[in-house]
């Protein structure tokens, strides 16, 4: 099974994947700022690609199956807003 993200998914996929990289910019800098490098920045933006866009990939690849093309698509769309909000008010709270 191959599966290709088109139209307003590929472009959600992207702005998950520019808030998180938004994210650990902001908190990199922060870091520096304080003189403290921790290293779980690094396993934290690992972990949220293992929690956040590998279900809504695995969602992605689902799609062929639904007879509708209705439920996976909303599924999907509902969790990619939900995190773009999850990051959107992590950058938020960083400042």
């Amino acid at each position: 099974m191959t599966f290709a993200l088109s139209g307003l998914m590929l472009y959600t996929m992207w702005a998950i994947f520019g808030l998180m990289f938004i994210d650990f910019l902001v908190g990199f800098f922060r870091s520096l700022s304080s003189n403290s490098f921790p290293l779980n920045l690094f396993l934290g933006t690992l972990q949220d690609i293992l929690q956040y866009v590998f279900p809504l990939l695995l969602i992605a690849v689902l799609m062929s199956l639904d007879p509708t093309g209705w439920v996976m698509l909303i599924a999907y769309y509902v969790g990619g807003l939900a995190v773009i909000w999850k990051y959107l008010s992590s950058i938020k709270n960083r400042f």
